[in-house]
């Protein structure tokens, strides 16, 4: 058996909970150091998952000599300046989505990227639930087409909370996090680039100085086009549902289930070894570093999704 690939895990909050539980069912893989903002809190996380090395500085963690790899479940904000920090401190990368919040930054991290040769990776989990990934089986064998997704993502955020209902130290967004889950998604299951894209957005909240709604159309070169509806403020069930019409059906994704258009479930429990994502996720990113190959949603894959968000935000700052 190859020697373990050791990572360090910056980010123990809810998403880099999910990692490690995620991880826990990989073979060959062992956290060796985490990262967090609070040294109690984080302590207490490595602890639970016997993790040997606690710290609050990244640094610390990528001056590791056994660290291979590292997972980055930090704010937003941080995301493109800790990837270039990673990358040049020789690891593989795997940064949680988005690769940055704006297009500048996401394409200097493809671009270190490509120079150093390393695996870098970006957190576009839609790609690897078992609902998208049936559907996108369908598309590759030719038995279905997209002529359009409808799409909403919910969630009640008034106040700065995370999904533990933790306080959060950092403001979500939802056009260059939230709304960028979707743009790759379209794309990808349409086998297709975006040629048009068009953006509204409601008042700006007073206190956390972000859009709370925004509507989002796109158009594929295929004809496919999707319609995103986003809000912080849907007080109801809470979460991202996808509605795939196409030329042989209507398939409803919710997460990792997928039903019919007539609300019937789709057994996907077959289609990859775990029905967890973020796991899948996980498991290429750890593959493609064993295989010395470009992972699914590798920076540069993922960049035309920054390219188009980056569009809509100029056209939303002018209008």
């Amino acid at each position: 058996m190859s020697k373990p690939i050791k990572v360090a895990l910056a980010g123990a909050g809810a998403f880099g909970i999910k990692h490690l539980d995620g991880i826990q069912n990989i073979d060959g893989v062992e956290v060796v150091s985490v990262v967090g903002r609070e040294l109690d809190k984080t302590r207490e996380v490595a602890t639970k998952y016997g993790i040997p090395h606690v710290t609050t500085d990244l640094a610390e963690s990528l001056a590791l000599p056994e660290v291979d790899a590292v997972i980055l479940c930090t704010p937003t904000q941080m995301h493109a300046e800790q990837s270039l920090q990673a990358l040049k401190a020789g690891k593989h990368v795997q940064v949680e989505i988005p690769l940055a919040d704006s297009l500048k930054d996401a394409q200097a991290v493809v671009d270190l990227a490509k120079q150093t040769g390393l695996v870098a990776m970006c957190g576009h989990t839609r790609r690897f639930n078992p609902s998208h990934q049936w559907v996108h089986q369908k598309i590759a064998a030719g038995e279905f087409n997209i002529q359009q997704m409808d799409v909403q993502t919910y969630f009640f955020r008034r106040t700065n909370m995370n999904a533990l209902g933790q306080a959060r130290s950092w403001t979500d967004h939802l056009l260059w996090h939230h709304a960028a889950h979707t743009v790759d998604l379209f794309a990808y299951q349409a086998g297709s680039p975006i040629v048009q894209a068009n953006a509204i957005q409601g008042p700006i909240h007073k206190d956390l100085g972000i859009a709370m709604d925004m509507s989002i159309q796109l158009k594929a070169a295929s004809g496919a086009i999707c319609t995103l509806s986003l809000s912080f403020n849907n007080d109801g069930p809470l979460g991202t549902f996808f509605r795939y019409i196409g030329d042989t059906g209507t398939y409803l994704a919710r997460y990792d289930d997928l039903f019919t258009g007539k609300d019937e479930q789709i057994d996907v429990s077959k289609v990859d070894v775990s029905m967890n994502g973020i796991e899948l996720q996980d498991r290429e990113f750890f593959a493609a570093i064993r295989e010395g190959r470009e992972p699914n949603a590798s920076v540069a894959q993922v960049l035309p999704c920054y390219q188009v968000l980056d569009k809509l935000e100029k056209q939303l700052n002018a209008a």
